[in-house]
């Protein structure tokens, strides 16, 4: 079930206005985009690809700005299909100035109609469409110019299914009642992209629980600092710092530049350029009061937090298993965690809304209840 598309390269203003013209009055537009970011923090857009049909206009970021038409047509009107949309979302906020809405993400789609939670697009073509695209130019060059014929065609096939592919999934989705679901999470993608800071990275780290009070206070000040430092020089994480070296630094504690030195992981250079730095966030902690520090997390080795994850895992696997769907796609480790941290301090758990805290939450407390009466 293959696709006949032609390409329409656009690198300059008379370009987009023709081609906003053509995608004006589209009910659903595809897209896609090619970026380059191995050595920065924010992806540099290479390529825009978007079509409606037949005609695929592959737009050229780096030539021309977006206009009025374009950012009209991003955050209004037609629903915009992707695949896997995470940094895509980024490549057109960076370019256009916009967030992409009404936005439906066909992985999402797929993964609420079975066991795939995270499937791939070259997969789903096969599986939807029976074709197999080629993936050669996936690790290309995009900022080079001109594009090969071979990169023009696989940024071509990177959209001319998906039209295809989201004409299955909303019908089927419509016959089990999960449309709203999906623009649920669709919505959910957007909206947590867009409230994301860097005073929220530290909680991403598993091991926070090994660390006193003062310590989870110096990690939070360290990642913050460098989330900061990087939108800031624009330059890749670990470029600046390492996850496992700021956690390093805040189990050591260090009071100075010697013993900063000693941490595991930390060279003479980073002492160098970032020592002051590191070692004011590792201060602050120290000289938090006692009332402001976060409290400390419990060990997840320990009997009370494993009948409680393992309770909720449960919940999770029974309601996946009768729905047909893959277990992460209603809830996560980290998800669960938190919850059981909560429960065992005896803080308002951070339940899921929605239609996922329509099936599970009333489960999950009483799971946790149960567990917590075997303890």
């Amino acid at each position: 079930m293959t696709v006949e598309t032609s390409h329409c390269w656009v690198d300059t203003p008379e370009g987009l206005d023709a081609a906003c013209d053509a995608l004006a009055d589209a009910t659903v537009l595809a897209l896609d985009t090619e970026f380059f970011r191995e050595s920065s923090f924010y992806p540099v857009p290479a390529l825009i690809q978007i079509t409606a049909g037949s005609t695929v206009y592959l737009i050229d970021p780096q030539a021309v700005t977006a206009n009025a038409a374009i950012r009209l047509l991003f955050s209004r009107g037609p629903v915009k299909l992707l695949h896997a949309c995470g940094e895509d979302l980024d490549v057109i906020s960076l370019w256009a100035g916009v967030e992409l809405a009404p936005l439906i993400d066909t992985q999402v789609a797929e993964s609420l109609l079975g066991t795939d939670a995270a499937i791939g697009y070259r997969r789903l073509v096969e599986a939807r469409c029976g074709v197999d695209i080629p993936k050669e130019e996936t690790r290309s060059n995009w900022l080079e110019r001109p594009l090969t014929p071979a990169q023009l065609d696989y940024a071509v096939l990177d959209v001319a299914y998906l039209p295809m592919i989201w004409e299955q999934q909303s019908h089927e989705l419509a016959a089990l009642g999960r449309d709203a679901w999906l623009v649920e999470e669709c919505t959910a993608l957007s909206l947590s992209r867009q409230v994301q800071t860097a005073d929220q990275w530290y909680t991403r780290q598993r091991q926070l629980w090994r660390l006193a009070p003062t310590g989870i206070e110096a990690y939070r000040l360290l990642t913050r600092w460098r989330e900061e430092e990087i939108r800031r020089r624009d330059v890749p994480r670990g470029w600046l710092v390492k996850d496992a070296v700021l956690f390093a630094v805040a189990e050591a504690m260090p009071k100075n530049r010697y013993e900063l030195a000693a941490v595991d992981g930390v060279t003479p250079s980073l002492v160098k350029r970032e020592g002051e730095a590191l070692l004011a966030a590792v201060k602050t902690a120290h000289l938090r009061d006692e009332s402001e520090l976060p409290a400390s997390l419990p060990a997840p080795t320990q009997p009370a937090f494993k009948r409680r994850i393992k309770a909720l895992k449960r919940v999770v696997q029974a309601h996946a298993e009768a729905l047909d769907l893959a277990p992460e796609r209603l809830s996560n480790r980290s998800e669960m965690e938190a919850i059981v941290v909560a429960h065992l301090a005896g803080e308002p758990l951070p339940l899921p809304a929605g239609w996922r805290g329509e099936l599970l939450d009333a489960d999950w407390q009483a799971a946790l209840v149960e567990a917590g009466a075997a303890s």
